[in-house]
């Protein structure tokens, strides 16, 4: 695999919060511009969120609310049409304090699935139903879709969901499948089927979007959201609704001494079957973050005996892990976290922003593969790390 790209970005602030985001797939160089405003507009809700009182995962979730709505994206608005011309949507939020989790998988006619699985985290932690029902945490399909619409969250028809480029992306898509089921019978059309769907999945259908947050209080949370691979069977669920899978929050505790939040994007499949959130998530207990993510995504990943079969494995994650820190000074105290925040990713790119609250504006960046690499077969990984400080009242 490829050499380790570790960039440290040292910074003292005298505010708390932090917020990074990320998408993987395929970001063309003439549409950078978009993906990186996109980023930039999803960092400065979530900030204004955090600046504004709101815990962790209340600021993730209207992050991803800004991610589903850009039409660039594959969540939400623009997402993804399954082989019916549906759209189905996959989302999912944890909270790293309650370690609560909602998801949301198949949903059709909802604008913003991350709003309906957070509303299932909440009601979760208002505890037991009625004759002592256990809430639900993760719902799907229809079932979702109605659950949503009693809660308060509008409904949009599938039809204002879709974009031209979506549609485009499906007419051209049908064409393609329509041509390989002419092809001749036997070995070879069996191969070029499978080529044509490997085309088809590709890492420029893999832009599934993820958002991890750390708040004042030193709480994380994590969320992603999906609109699935193009052209997938109706009522497919990919890693984005699946519990450790397409994220993961986890405050610090007694057996860990550091709190962390990862995301997942990427080839859904692939994801679910190596449950790389969670897998990611224990290893930042290890002492070097850095290091311990480069075997994550090589041992766990890459090279997983649970995907020995595949030719590329694609995906990508974004990880974030502190610890807090008080440091007496003559007049006051000073409470802060080290925040280290790292991404990896097989596909071709990864485009991701970060940004505290002391931050005027988002950094954004397309991480790449370098040139030569094959996605699939070869990883990437860059970060960070940051100072976060606040006065102890």
């Amino acid at each position: 695999f490829l050499p380790s790209q570790l960039s440290l970005l040292y910074k003292w602030l005298n505010s708390f919060p932090f917020l990074f985001l990320s998408g993987a797939g395929y970001h063309s160089e003439s549409k950078a511009k978009e993906y990186k405003h996109v980023c930039k507009r999803a960092c400065q809700r979530a900030v204004d969120r955090l600046k504004a009182g709101a815990f962790a995962v209340e600021a993730v979730a209207a992050a991803l609310v800004e991610l589903e709505d850009s039409p660039f994206t594959n969540a939400g608005m623009g997402s993804n049409l399954n082989l019916s011309g549906e759209i189905e949507c996959d989302a999912s939020i944890m909270d790293g304090k309650s370690l609560h989790y909602g998801a949301v998988g198949a949903i059709s006619g909802i604008k913003n699935p991350v709003l309906v699985a957070n509303r299932l985290l909440n009601e979760a932690q208002k505890g037991k139903l009625s004759a002592g029902r256990i809430p639900p945490c993760f719902l799907v399909g229809q079932g979702a879709h109605d659950w949503a619409v009693t809660h308060g969250i509008p409904p949009c028809p599938s039809e204002k969901m879709a974009t031209k480029f979506s549609l485009s992306a499906y007419k051209r898509n049908k064409r393609k499948m329509e041509l390989a089921e002419k092809m001749d019978t036997g070995h070879n059309q069996t191969k070029k089927r499978r080529q044509s769907s490997e085309n088809e999945n590709g890492s420029g259908c893999l832009d599934t979007v993820g958002a991890i947050v750390v708040d004042q209080e030193g709480n994380v949370a994590a969320a992603v959201s999906s609109g699935g691979l193009a052209m997938k069977h109706p009522g497919r669920v990919g890693q984005a609704a699946h519990y450790g899978c397409g994220c993961w929050a986890e405050n610090a505790c007694n057996m860990n001494p550091y709190s962390t939040a990862v995301s997942t994007s990427g080839c859904g499949e692939h994801l679910i079957r190596t449950m790389l959130a969670r897998e990611c998530s224990a290893a930042m207990q290890s002492e070097d973050a850095h290091q311990a993510l480069l075997e994550a995504m090589q041992h766990k990943f890459i090279s997983s005996p649970f995907l020995a079969s595949e030719d590329r494995v694609l995906g990508g994650v974004i990880v974030l892990r502190c610890c807090r820190c008080v440091e007496a000074q003559p007049s006051q105290d000073i409470q802060g976290a080290l925040v280290e925040f790292l991404w990896s990713h097989t596909t071709e790119s990864m485009c991701v922003g970060y940004m505290s609250a002391q931050d005027s504006k988002a950094k954004t960046h397309i991480s790449r593969l370098p040139p030569g690499a094959v996605p699939g077969q070869s990883l990437a990984i860059e970060g960070g790390v940051c100072r976060l400080m606040s006065i102890v009242e």
